[in-house]
């Protein structure tokens, strides 16, 4: 079993309106094949790679909910996790919760307002596979408060940080983008394992701090033309950075998502897109 540890991501799941919309979109995009989950608490559907979860999609409870790929971070005590959450100036949306006998989940959003989840294990350890074409690569933080939020992630996960190269859409200084690292590890290539990046051009004003999801893909710009016959949309052409070959991208339903090939990237650059356990 994958031990993931404290601040590591571990999980993401897509709350979509129409649950076999979604199966369609992500089946002939990454491969995936699915498998009902409990009907409990939070039913939902195991997305699967070579038989192994990946993934899951969540049917949303109310409309009014959005559209969205969700990011779990690993925590080996959701309590104590959502009391830094509230100490460091954050906001607890829902308080942990068993799900079913799968782990203890808590949602939750920083001082710029992007929403985030815990995960504390149960029988559920996380992804099963990651860092390969068809499964999650990494995340990262937009946010308009950088310095506000580098605190609090510090604060809650004890993040070791260092900027990066551009990785992402538009021109950026080297303070726009940073690497966290877990606790305890050098700071930089090789040991990150999310990233914060500061909106701003070419991003609208109007859009709101958010976690990206990137999954992993052979061939980016194929990845981008399936998408849209798939009835999505691509939000951000592909584009050559350090770690990779990326856009972003919409589902057919309208949730963000990125796709990557690491092997356009430097060596370390892969590493770091590809996360860590």
């Amino acid at each position: 079993m994958v031990q993931y540890v404290e601040g590591v991501p571990c999980w993401a799941d897509a709350m979509l309106p129409d649950v076999a919309a979604g199966r369609r979109f992500y089946g002939e995009l990454f491969g995936w094949t699915f498998a009902e989950g409990g009907a409990g608490y939070r039913p939902h559907t195991w997305a699967r790679l070579g038989g192994e979860d990946v993934a899951a999609l969540v049917p949303k409870s109310d409309g009014r909910m959005p559209t969205v790929w969700n990011v779990y971070l690993a925590t080996e005590d959701a309590a104590a996790a959502t009391a830094r959450i509230r100490e460091a100036g954050g906001r607890v949306i829902v308080a942990p919760r068993w799900i079913d006998d799968l782990g203890v989940m808590a949602t939750a959003a920083d001082p710029g307002g992007a929403v985030f989840g815990l995960w504390q294990t149960g029988t559920h350890p996380g992804f099963a596979r990651r860092g390969e074409p068809g499964a999650y690569g990494w995340t990262e933080v937009h946010t308009r408060e950088p310095r506000v939020v580098d605190a609090f992630y510090r604060t809650v996960f004890g993040y070791e940080a260092r900027p990066a190269e551009s990785a992402g859409p538009g021109p950026k200084r080297p303070a726009d983008v940073l690497l966290w690292s877990p606790r305890g590890e050098p700071a930089g290539p090789g040991h990150a394992v999310a990233g914060r990046v500061v909106l701003g051009e070419p991003h609208p004003a109007e859009m709101p701090a958010h976690f990206l999801t990137y999954f992993v893909v052979a061939d980016c710009d194929h990845a981008s033309r399936t998408a849209r016959r798939l009835g999505g949309r691509v939000l951000n052409e592909p584009e050559d950075t350090p770690y990779g070959r990326f856009a972003v991208l919409a589902d057919n339903q309208g949730a963000h998502f990125a796709v990557i090939d690491t092997s356009r990237g430097t060596e370390g650059a892969r590493e770091n897109r590809a996360g860590r356990g």
